[in-house]
């Protein structure tokens, strides 16, 4: 599946619906991250909400029907990128076609998916469908391909510099968040989980404090 194509999603969610009979956590996790220059996809988004925000939405409306039979979760792992850009939506130009640049974009689509997260809490009370189960999570500062893949050349060699820190954890530690959030009993849904130590990059994985702007109903509601 080609997470920025809705073709390949779609196509990617039938297949699954045929051959998958339960589905007990959905964890969208895939993502691209600081792309240099505007890209767009071919469905005409920028290529980080294209990719992070739409693709993963599609992917989990197709797919809910399965989740809730199966009185699964939805899990999405965000990003504290959301806390580093603009800190809402630029409804008036969602593709970035004015000033442009990597981490504002970056940080639109990793805020739209944590709002989308608490607005389907709301929507699935207010429905009366709590057997399903939807939380927001990030990995912190981990150790992964994901500025390697997508990032500038500056972006990459700064994040390697930083992958010799202190201030970055394995892949594996940044796994757990998504992971107790796909599994943890009676683990509450209002928390943002994720590395618990400074500046929420390493340490022990807990709920932690969320900034007001990723639970604005009235932006979330628009999105």
């Amino acid at each position: 599946m080609d997470l920025s194509e809705q073709a390949s999603v779609k196509k990617a969610a039938q297949e699954v619906l045929k051959t998958v009979s339960q589905i007990d956590a959905l964890i969208c996790n895939a993502a691209i991250a600081q792309v240099p220059k505007q890209t767009l996809t071919v469905d005409g988004w920028e290529s980080q909400m294209g990719t992070n925000y739409f693709g993963n939405f599609t992917l989990q409306a197709l797919l809910f029907p399965l989740i809730e039979k199966s009185k699964g979760r939805i899990v999405t792992v965000g990003s504290m990128g959301y806390d580093m850009g603009i800190k809402t939506i630029k409804f008036d130009d969602l593709n970035w076609n004015k000033e442009y640049t990597p981490n504002n974009a970056y940080s639109q689509s990793k805020l739209a998916q944590i709002m989308t997260i608490y607005e389907l809490q709301d929507r699935l009370a207010a429905a009366g469908k709590t057997e399903v189960k939807a939380y927001a999570c990030h990995p912190g500062s981990s150790r992964t391909n994901l500025i390697n893949s997508s990032g500038s050349l500056m972006m990459k060699f700064i994040f390697n510099l930083m992958k010799l820190s202190p201030l970055t954890q394995s892949a594996e530690k940044g796994a757990y968040p998504q992971l107790m959030c796909a599994t943890e009993p009676n683990l509450d849904q209002s928390g943002f989980y994720g590395p618990t130590g400074r500046n929420f990059w390493t340490g022990p994985v807990g709920a932690h404090k969320l900034e007001p702007h990723a639970k604005d109903k009235a932006v979330a509601y628009r999105l």
